[in-house]
């Protein structure tokens, strides 16, 4: 193909490979199935391998379910990426200011939030995004980029004309995005991040780029670290321009002249902090004028031409009244606090939760305590300590019976949660259908989690199986329902029939497996039956499947009550085979096992290859293994093949093995 029906073939699988995108990430309502979109990508991915200059940071090979490589590569930055000296009182402040007007005497300075997130470096040449990084130790940092492509808020062009720009930003998570996930968390009975900064960090160190696409992560742009082809005299005339470029500056910048100046935007942030819709743990006070910061210069660790004001943590003291105890999706009981209101970080709190039994004891919590609550990361409220025990009741215990079925509640060895066992717990089955017509399981239109808790309080609804049996004369009686909103939502119920396999086991609510791992056993096992039948062996074959998740999904469909409302669904109509095409079984019975650094293919590109013929992949080596595809480094698993006389090809040999 040459050059331009190359380009031209490229500009139109972008765009219909977005479409799809758009449908299956955004809209839950895929059109067409994984193995073909695949196949368009591979296409799209051998012209730009070809071609290289048509290659676009904002392509579906460079964006779209990309994974990050298992050990980030090393990134030597071209310019320290420094951490600032903190200050905690405003006469530092006032120091600072005094040791650089004694030199600059006509000095002015920009007063900007401190957005609690992780820190990154963006490198544009001629507008396009090529590289994003971590700040690591400053001097060398991690290859992030599959990663941050999945950020929304960085545009993956901006609008400038300078030869090579290298901005700095923090990466972060906005709280609707946090409470989102450990509202998952705390459902699921997992560990929660304790604020949006380490849950901010966390994502972004994932190998998986489409976790970090589901995690909601957003960025603030706020230096530019170098740029050729442009000239700034001061901060905030480069802040301006990051601006006009398109970048998501950080939301406010002032310019100020004296300490006095300094100290009103300081409080003015400070008072205001509670209404972000981010987290900020401080004030950065930095010298405007670029020449002056040269001259000036840094410390070892710190620029001597900015500091970073830290605001202290705001702690209230208020009595405990009450403890609540709520019960999860999968019967995690959790206990609330219901406290005396006060105000922290701007807003009021009367409600914190106390984690456990263990926290509880921990802290001696009784019921009518004197306690100290605090906002931790600015956000999540959380009780400190106690101040003044109320001896009258003893340090709170745990009920032995449900709240909400009354079934006896056990702690299981290993874990801290108390949990109802109760398949059939009102609480329980109400967060169970929630989960199963949430967006990301199968992804019903229209029924949200009011609608949810509305079909059960009226007695329409008690299981699952139940929203496939509705009925409009049924719907039409509840709050808010006519006849339009009643038949599109007995229509999306009807077309959410056809979703993959993949959807429906996600939708199951297994415990420990997510929408990925769910959608790696629709593809391994290809049907409801082969799945329900598979051992803990055949599932550990899955390339990420340990004992624990093996164990999960076994004991799951070893349950009577979970093999009955399958076999509801199957009858109710719901699809129980996966939708991805076989293109051949030339791998019928064959297991690869991939490793070392693959330089043409992704892992995941790779797997899904071979699925598509029928093979499948694993993580490890044995003597099932049929085939080893080597990449370079490979080490222990390459040495173990061939001590076990196993098959090992290369790439090429892949390729033609595939052609």
């Amino acid at each position: 193909m040459d050059f331009e029906n190359a380009k031209a073939r490229a500009e139109e699988l972008r765009k219909i490979l977005k479409y799809h995108s758009d449908l299956y990430y955004n809209k839950d309502n895929p059109e067409i199935s994984d193995y073909e979109y695949d196949m368009l990508g591979n296409e799209l991915k051998a012209i730009e391998l070809e071609y290289p200059e048509l290659i676009t940071a904002d392509s579906p090979t460079q964006i779209v379910g990309g994974t990050a490589s298992s050990l980030f590569q090393k990134v030597a930055h071209t310019v320290k990426m420094e951490s600032l000296q903190d200050v905690f009182s405003v006469d530092e402040v006032k120091a600072f200011v005094k040791r650089i007007k004694d030199d600059y005497p006509n000095a002015q300075f920009t007063v900007e939030p401190k957005i609690d997130g992780l820190s990154i470096s963006l490198e544009y040449r001629n507008g396009v995004l090529v590289r994003g990084s971590t700040r690591g130790d400053g001097i060398v940092g991690e290859d992030v980029t599959a990663n941050l492509l999945q950020i929304k808020d960085i545009p993956k062009k901006i609008n400038s004309d300078a030869d090579f720009l290298e901005v700095r930003g923090e990466v972060y998570m906005p709280h609707s995005s946090f409470f989102a996930l450990i509202n998952k968390q705390e459902e699921n009975g997992e560990k929660t991040f304790k604020n949006p900064r380490n849950a901010a960090a966390g994502s972004l160190r994932q190998k998986n780029s489409q976790i970090v696409a589901e995690r909601g992560l957003s960025v603030f742009i706020f230096n530019i670290q170098t740029v050729r082809g442009k000239a700034f005299e001061t901060h905030k005339q480069t802040l301006d321009f990051l601006k006009e470029c398109g970048f998501p500056v950080i939301p406010s910048y002032e310019l100020c002249d004296t300490a006095d100046e300094i100290e009103r935007e300081i409080n003015k942030i400070g008072d205001n902090r509670g209404s972000f819709a981010f987290d900020i743990d401080g004030a950065v006070v930095k010298t405007n004028s670029l020449s002056q910061r040269e001259e000036i210069g840094s410390t070892a660790k710190f620029p001597k031409w900015a500091v970073a004001f830290k605001y202290p943590p705001e702690e209230k003291e208020t009595v405990l009244r009450d403890i609540e105890i709520n019960v999860g999706r999968t019967g995690v009981l959790t206990p609330t606090g219901i406290f005396d209101p006060v105000i922290l970080a701007g807003t009021t709190v009367s409600r914190a939760t106390l984690h456990n039994q263990d926290f509880i004891n921990e802290k001696g919590v009784q019921i009518g305590d004197t306690v100290v609550l605090r906002k931790a990361g600015e956000i999540i409220p959380e009780l400190l300590r106690v101040t003044k025990h109320d001896d009258s009741k003893g340090v709170y215990k745990f009920p032995e019976f449900c709240p909400s079925c009354g079934a006896p509640v056990y702690r299981l060895n290993d874990e801290a949660a108390i949990r109802c066992f109760n398949d059939k717990c009102p609480a329980q089955m109400v967060r169970v259908i929630i989960h199963f017509a949430s967006r990301d399981a199968y992804g019903i239109d229209g029924l949200g989690e009011a609608i949810v808790e509305q079909l059960v309080d009226n007695g329409l609804i008690k299981t699952p199986e139940d929203l496939f049996t509705l009925k409009k004369d049924e719907i039409l009686k509840l709050e808010g329902f006519k006849e339009t909103s009643a038949n599109n939502l007995l229509n999306s119920i009807e077309n959410s029939k056809k979703n993959d396999l993949s959807k429906l086991i996600f939708a199951l609510g297994i415990r420990h497996i997510g929408a990925k791992n769910a959608a790696q056993l629709a593809v391994h096992f290809k049907s409801m039956s082969a799945l329900i039948n598979a051992s803990e062996e055949e599932i550990l074959d899955i390339d990420g499947f340990g004992e624990v998740m093996a164990k999960s999904v076994v004991e799951f469909f070893a349950t009577e009550e979970n093999i009955i409302m399958i076999n509801n669904l199957e009858q109710l109509g719901l699809n129980m085979k996966s939708l991805a095409q076989i293109k051949d079984e030339r791998f019928k019975g064959m297991t690869f096992v991939l490793t070392g650094a693959l330089s043409k293919f992704k892992r995941s590109e790779a797997s899904k290859i071979i699925e598509s013929y029928g093979g499948k992949t694993s993580s490890s080596v044995s003597k099932k293994t049929s085939v080893v595809l080597a990449g370079e480094d490979a080490g222990s698993k390459l040495t173990k093949a061939q001590s076990l006389g196993i098959r090992i090809i290369s790439e090429d040999e892949f390729e033609d093995m595939i052609n």
